[in-house]
């Protein structure tokens, strides 16, 4: 017979997720991820395979919440103007800093200790970020047909740019800029959506 499982996957992928993204995969050590997530090595393995095996679960994880967070936020706003404003000062605020922001993007982290040297993690972060230019262009052009934004926007061009924008003012928020810097710089991204009118 088979013994169940003493404990919820959920959470403790959840706290795998939470450490991975805090300190990067190399600086996580199994002592850090056992005791992160109230298990023992062989529960992990059993359960997750081995500790690459494990942050590919949890970069998975992160990414499809992370999207579904944009995602959310972009579809609250009273326009789409004032959805993409909401979206980037969220991130950009001094407030949120505080929270979860700090740790920027775990996407983002990847990108910079991974993907460059590992095909399979290059391919997953470029995959999110096209997920939320994918995300961002359906956004735009609804805008495009309730004559919010104007039709001669090339919607899927400047997705890509928000993105790019979106990338770097998560990375900027982890230095705490001046408040005033991140200002212009998100008043500047988002006059891109003003052009053609």
């Amino acid at each position: 017979m088979v013994r169940q499982r003493e404990f919820d996957t959920d959470k403790a992928l959840d706290a795998a997720m939470r450490i991975f993204w805090e300190k990067g995969y190399e600086a996580s050590s199994l002592r850090d991820l056992t005791g992160g997530m109230g298990i023992q090595r062989p529960s992990l393995y059993g359960a997750f395979g081995d500790k690459m095996e494990l942050f590919e679960t949890a970069l998975r994880r992160y990414n499809a919440w992370h999207a579904s967070q944009v995602k959310s936020r972009l579809q609250k706003g009273v326009s789409v103007k004032a959805a993409f404003r909401e979206l980037f000062e969220h991130i950009g605020t001094e407030e949120n800093s505080k929270s979860d922001i700090h740790r920027g993007c775990f996407c983002i982290n990847t990108m910079v200790e991974l993907a460059p040297h590992d095909s399979k993690f290059a391919v997953l972060t470029r995959e999110h970020q096209m997920y939320l230019a994918a995300i961002f262009q359906e956004v735009i052009e609804h805008g495009q047909l309730t004559g919010e934004l104007s039709e001669t926007l090339r919607a899927e061009a400047m997705a890509q740019s928000l993105v790019v924008s979106m990338i770097g003012l998560t990375v900027m928020v982890k230095a705490k800029p001046d408040h005033a810097f991140i200002r212009q710089s998100i008043d500047m991204a988002l006059s891109l959506l003003d052009a053609g009118k």
